[in-house]
């Protein structure tokens, strides 16, 4: 594996900063009914137009523990104070995607969706299995073992993504399993546009540096090292994003990305994915984590 995997210029950023300073309410906008709010290390995503009506507008996914007032604030800036969302959506349930999700769930009496496979880890009955430390990569990779591995429990809230690939309150979007960094890890597509939340099947930064996941240094990268199971899922799911040949991503760490460059950066992770993104080492370079043989989920009692 490569030091640094992808080059991303930072040009070829989503987002308008001139534009985020005129609307003020927090958020990098990328698409008129699209923006996204970096949280520490994370990404939450809010699709609808500025003021939609109340039930009118979606949450994908829920940060870091402790942010719960600052994503509310920044739905309340973007929609309104009264404006609750028709529903969010869980790209998956590692610490730093749920850290407010029962908070939010439980002020705004909001349905929580998410993949059938990723569904023990958001009710309470299973938590992840170890991360992977002896990855390499930088700081965060050394303290994930120190990392939070859940679960969080909206049992009461939580209910499967339709069947057919629709997006509860997300009309032309699908849903699209992309496993590899967890068993029911999904992404979600807009054909229209060709717009990509990409969560971290991958991500637009070296997330397991500190210094690059707080300096947000553009690079294509595959999913977070210290917390991915399945290494040979992890390559099919890239190798699935880069064929929709994406105009625009928002990936679950690093800034929102578009263009020409950006598609090849893309194909050039899925084209050389073990070189540059699999670990030399580490516990599921070698055995995978599998829901088939139960190692994928641990239960409550043995963490």
């Amino acid at each position: 594996m490569q030091q640094h995997q992808i080059p991303l210029d930072a040009n070829n950023r989503a987002d308008d900063p001139h534009h985020d300073d005129l609307r003020d309410d927090g958020t990098h906008e990328v698409t008129p009914d699209l923006a996204y709010k970096r949280l520490a290390i994370v990404n939450v995503v809010f699709y609808g137009v500025p003021h939609a009506a109340d039930r009118q507008w979606v949450l994908i996914d829920a940060g870091v523990m402790g942010t719960t007032g600052l994503i509310a604030r920044a739905a309340e800036e973007r929609f309104g104070p009264d404006s609750r969302p028709a529903a969010i959506v869980m790209t998956h349930g590692h610490f730093d995607h749920v850290g407010a999700l029962e908070e939010l769930a439980e002020r705004w009496d909001a349905p929580v969706y998410a993949h059938t496979l990723e569904l023990p880890y958001l009710n309470g009955s299973a938590a992840y299995p170890p991360p992977d430390p002896g990855v390499g990569g930088g700081l965060v990779s050394q303290l994930s073992r120190f990392f939070p591995r859940g679960p969080v429990n909206v049992g009461s809230r939580l209910q499967t993504l339709p069947d057919d690939g629709s997006m509860p309150g997300m009309p032309g979007w699908r849903w699209i399993p992309t496993p590899g960094h967890t068993p029911g890890q999904v992404s979600l597509w807009r054909e229209a546009d060709r717009t990509l939340i990409s969560a971290d099947a991958f991500i637009t930064t070296k997330q397991e540096s500190a210094y690059a996941a707080m300096t947000q240094a553009p690079e294509m990268h595959g999913p977070p090292m210290y917390f991915t199971q399945n290494w040979q899922d992890a390559r099919a799911s890239v190798e699935r994003l880069a064929a929709l040949e994406p105009e625009l991503v928002v990936s679950g760490h690093g800034r929102a990305m578009h263009g020409a460059e950006m598609r090849a950066a893309l194909h050039a992770l899925a084209r050389d994915f073990d070189r540059v993104a699999v670990p030399d080492q580490g516990r599921y370079v070698e055995q995978p984590a599998q829901v088939e043989t139960g190692t994928a989920y641990v239960p409550t009692d043995k963490q």
